[in-house]
């Protein structure tokens, strides 16, 4: 991408997620750098004096804890929750006070898989981001690390910021980190390591250029990066990694000048159901599908019929989240199913016609109608 289109490009952004790593905000003798708070709220300030609307997603909590508790290590999941807790208040503090001094409000949003894995949570989170924008009030997301459990974490924080930008139908992730981008190689190994400005799709040559340790007290790399580009890139929104201690970093971004990776959109927006079904909900168990039911789905205009499943895994209710599978094992696609898993076992490889003979009712002819389906 040349740099005209690069800023064509940014100048549509009117909506853009920004995820801002732990290791641009905290050091490990300091804790929270002040300095970097006051950037960040100055360019994020000016970009919302430029009629955009911005989304922060801030690592730093656990960092910040470890500092304020003069801890040197954390050892167990319930020291890095303590940290967490502790170092949450003392990072929206610096937020919301530097904020005050460009007359923004913030406003703290701590997420867990849960919350957007259920379609209504979903749908609430949905309404409270857009309200908060409505409102001119900057949202500052991070996990709720204080009292999420394994089962329900995002895992760090690159992959929330992704989540989140699908939740809001963000036109850009900006991923401000503490590096300038993807190399072609580890620069600090390799001499001649180049800084790659474009990537237009993410294969494998570029999935082993993915190098490098994750944050001192985050969870987050590069391969975590490349992972959620790809995510987003399938479903039309681009990803702009840059390095978020450069003066006036985010600005100049914004401004479409040549800084950092730019990962293009490789396809069309999904609308926000379809980016939910596909990324989002939780899936509880696994339909196996025939060719036949396979090649419909991919049409992209068939609802699942029970005459195409061939076989059930799982424990579902209605409503529940479940993945279809072809006869490769691959999946094809996702969705919210009309009947429990008991039910499905008993009506598939048959027709429509006979479910009301084998379950005594027939509330749906599909399993999973096309509207709560999407192929993947």
């Amino acid at each position: 991408m040349i740099e005209s289109d690069r800023k064509r490009l940014m100048k549509g952004v009117r909506r853009v997620v920004v995820k801002v790593g732990s290791g641009i905000i905290t050091s490990r003798s300091h804790g929270l750098i002040k300095e970097r708070f006051a950037a960040i709220a100055a360019q994020v300030a000016r970009a919302v004096g430029d009629g955009r609307e911005v989304i922060l997603v801030s690592s730093g909590a656990v960092a910040a804890g470890v500092a304020a508790m003069s801890l040197r290590e954390l050892h167990g999941i319930p020291m890095r929750q303590a940290a967490a807790a502790v170092g949450q208040s003392r990072l929206i503090w610096k937020y919301e006070k530097h904020f005050q001094e460009h007359r923004l409000g913030v406003a703290q949003v701590l997420l867990t898989q849960d919350d957007v894995a259920n379609r209504r949570r979903f749908l609430n989170a949905r309404n409270t981001f857009a309200t908060l924008l409505a409102l001119g009030i900057i949202p500052i997301v991070n996990e709720n690390d204080s009292v999420v459990v394994e089962e329900i974490k995002f895992g760090d924080n690159d992959t929330l910021s992704g989540l989140v930008a699908t939740l809001v139908d963000a036109d850009l992730l900006l991923i401000l980190s503490d590096v300038d981008g993807l190399y072609t190689a580890d620069p600090k190994r390799d001499p001649d390591a180049r800084l790659i400005g474009t990537v237009q799709s993410i294969d494998d040559t570029v999935r082993a250029m993915a190098t490098g340790p994750t944050t001192r007290e985050g969870t987050g790399g590069m391969i975590t990066k490349l992972r959620t580009a790809q995510r987003l890139a399938d479903l039309g929104i681009p990803t702009l990694l840059v390095n978020g201690t450069l003066d006036d970093g985010l600005t100049r971004a914004l401004a479409g000048d040549k800084l950092g990776t730019l990962f293009e959109a490789a396809g069309v927006p999904k609308a926000a159901k379809k980016h939910w079904l596909a990324h989002v909900a939780r899936v509880d168990g696994v339909l196996h599908l025939d060719a036949g039911a396979v090649a419909a789905l991919r049409d992209g205009k068939k609802s699942l019929l029970p005459s195409g499943i061939t076989a059930v895994e799982g424990h579902f209710e209605m409503g529940e989240g479940v993945s279809c599978v072809g006869p490769d094992g691959r999946e094809v696609a996702r969705g919210l199913t009309n009947y429990g898993a008991a039910d499905v076992a008993r009506i598939k490889g048959k027709k429509s016609s006979e479910i009301e003979a084998i379950l005594g009712q027939k509330a749906y002819d599909e399993v999973i109608h096309r509207d709560n389906l999407t192929v993947l």
